[in-house]
Formats: structure tokens, sequence, C-alpha cells
């Protein structure tokens, strides 16, 4: 038996009245995941503990199967795993978000946060800024780190874990009331629109129409995680595909194995074929039991606030993931079993994550059960079927297989 995780980040939605009072995900053309649909369990999920803050580390953690109340030590430190940092116990790193402020007057406080990827800038355009960082903002004890487009880390040698802001929960907001109290990391972020704001990378894109990426933005501050090992844990043997960081560095920290595809971005033109062909080679040539495939894209347009791109995101991933994926495991004789879910909503209303539940859809090629006609929130939430404990779910996934 193989399994498969397709995780649509950020998929689940509110009912939109610009859409019929549909969400996204009930809007969408998803023929593939409907087909699934009609013999698979469909259910309810909280994905994020009570009390937890809903993000993407704790949400995917518990998707993997580890109880973020045990394991979370903070967002970025799974990061830094995924760029090869050695994190010493007493070190703290910080998400070092590049993104896009208003630049109108000459007060760094009364600036508003615009764009908190600033427009998907290219890794190749972020490491260039992220060097005049390294070299504008030299200090004993900091440390800065490229990662992928706009994500990226400082590492604090001896550090103090502080509570920060992510950028994308304050969107549009005046930038004052949310900035470190810290005084260097404070000072750090400051100086960083200086060194920024009129950087012929910057200067580029403006000509081309696209945000600049004028300013550091810290948060995300944690230790060093230890997670145990996925494959002794659950005896199956696991690939993670992802163009994102985080999900690379839970990877790292569960010695699982990291997929590279070329052409994945975490934007909405990744490389979704691509993805999938990886999958099943994984599945059925390179001996892994399960593969994790991540899709960041429906995410990053739920917090853009753009219907239209979330929608086709998630077209996307029925049409060039979910269906080939299935119909090549079936066309190799392979008995699998799947699991499609998000790991939180990002609504297009707040253009943030909720910690609400979640629709998940468990399908099993050797088993019929009763489904539904589609898979949506709306359909998920009729069966009367909850899952409390997110992390729970990957073992009845790998439970009901074996």
């Amino acid at each position: 038996m193989k399994y498969i995780i397709v995780l649509c980040d950020g998929m689940a939605d509110e009912p939109l009245e610009k859409l019929g009072g549909e969400t996204p995900l009930e809007a969408a053309v998803t023929v593939n995941m409907d087909r699934l649909a009609r013999d698979a369990e469909i259910g309810m999920v909280r994905t994020v503990p009570e009390g937890m803050a809903p993000g993407s580390d704790t949400a995917n953690l518990s998707v993997i199967g580890y109880d973020p109340k045990k394991y979370y030590t903070g967002r970025s430190p799974l990061e830094a795993l995924s760029v090869g940092v050695d994190m010493t116990p007493s070190d703290v790193s910080f998400r070092c978000n590049l993104v896009t402020l208003s630049e109108e007057g000459d007060i760094y406080e009364e600036r508003r946060i615009l764009d908190h990827s600033s427009g998907e800038i290219t890794t190749q355009e972020a490491a260039i800024l992220l060097n005049a960082l390294k070299e504008g903002l030299k200090k004993d004890g900091y440390a800065f780190y490229v990662g992928t487009s706009y994500r990226h880390l400082l590492v604090w040698k001896n550090g103090k874990v502080r509570e920060l802001t992510a950028p994308h929960d304050i969107l549009t907001k005046r930038i004052g009331d949310y900035l470190p109290s810290d005084p260097v990391l404070r000072e750090m972020m400051e100086k960083s629109y200086a060194i920024l704001k009129d950087h012929p990378v910057n200067q580029a894109r403006k000509e081309k129409g696209l945000n600049p990426a004028n300013s550091a933005w810290f948060w995300g501050a944690g230790t060093r995680p230890v997670l145990t090992s996925f494959e002794k844990k659950n005896r199956v043997k696991g690939a993670m595909i992802s163009a994102v960081d985080l999900l690379k560095g839970i990877a790292v920290g569960a010695d699982m194995y990291n997929i590279t595809v070329e052409g994945a971005n975490g934007g909405l033109h990744t490389n979704y074929a691509g993805k999938a062909n990886a999958a099943v080679k994984a599945l059925t040539e390179e001996g892994y039991d399960f593969v994790y495939i991540h899709i960041e894209a429906p995410d990053e347009m739920g917090h853009q606030g753009n219907i239209e791109d979330k929608i086709e995101a998630i077209e996307r991933i029925d049409a060039q993931i979910i269906g080939p994926v299935a119909d090549k495991l079936r066309e190799a004789g392979e008995a699998f079993r799947m699991l499609v879910l998000p790991d939180h909503p990002t609504p297009i209303r707040l253009r943030t994550h909720t910690g609400s539940p979640v629709p998940y859809l468990l399908y099993d090629s050797t088993q019929k059960a009763e489904g539904k006609e589609s898979y949506c929130e709306k359909t998920a939430e009729q069966t009367g079927i909850f899952q409390e404990k997110g992390h729970e779910l990957l073992k009845h996934l790998l439970e009901k297989g074996k």
C-alpha cells in the first residue's frame, strides 16, 4: 500500500457573495477530487489545536502526525533546518520576510504593509537584497541566511524569543503598533528600509510595475526543534515535495527525504505536473511508501485576496496533481490511499489564516466508501465526521491501509 497526502495550503475558505454564496473550493472545477469523493471518507479535522496560533507551521506539523503542543518550538527554526543552519540550543531564529511597505512620508512607523511577499519576488533577486542587508546590518551575534523567494532567516546567537507579528496578519495596517519591542530588532528593520528602498533591484522592479522588497520584517521566533524520525514513528519510508522552506525543514527534522522539483516556486505558476511526476516516481521506482505533496499557491492567493487566482490554484492542483497521481498509480498496479486537505483556512475576506477546522478527503483505491458527490467545506460538514486531534489523522490514514 502506498500513501499520499496532498496538502493544499490555505485552500479552505468562507462562502463569498461574489461566488453566489460558494467558497472558492465549491466554485472551482474539481473533477478529480469529486471523482474520488464519491468513494471516499469525507469529514472535518481540527489541524490547529485550541489556543495555538493558526500558522502553516502548527497545522502542517499536525497533518504530518506531530502534536504541535509537544513538538512546536517556533516557525523559523523549522525553516532553519531546511537551509542547513546548525542552531545550538541557545540560539533563536526569526523569519525574515522581504515585504513591501508604503513609501509616503519620512517616518518608518507610519508606513503600512502593502504586500507580505513583495509580489512573490524571485529567489535570485531576494538573494541580492539579503546580501545588502548582511553588509548593511552587520552585527556580532546576528546572522542572515537566504531562503526562498521572500522567505529568509535571521539567527540571533544566545538570543531570546520575542513575541512578534506575522506580516500577513496586518496587511494595509500602520506598522508602528506592531514593531518589535526589542531595540536591536526594531533598529534593524528600520535600517533595512533605508538600505533597500532605492536598491537597484527594487528600482528595476518598480520600472516593471512590480512591488519593491523595501523592508525586512522579523517574526516567527523560536528555538531548535527536536522531531522524532517519521520512519521509526510510523514504519513507512517518507518523502516531502514542497517549494517552501518550512515544509522542507519539517522533513529534515523528521528524517524524511526532500525531493527537489525544478520550477517549483511556491506561487500560482509552480510546477504542478513536476510535483505529481516526482511523487509517482518516488512511490513506484524509488522505494518510498509515503509522499507528502505540499502546494502553497491557494494560501498565497488567499493572502492576496484574489478570488480568481485562488480558484485557478485549486483547479490546477486537481487537474495536474490529484488526477495524474491517482491515475498513474492505478496504471502501475499500486494500491494506494490518498488524503487531500488544507492545513488551515486562508479566507479571501480576511487575507490571513484562521484556526477553524478544515475539510478532508480520504480515498482508498481498494475499498468503497459512502462518500459525497463533491469535496468541499459544505459536504464535509454534512457528514458529521469530525477529527478533533489533527495529529491523529495520519495514523488513521496509515492504519486503515494495513
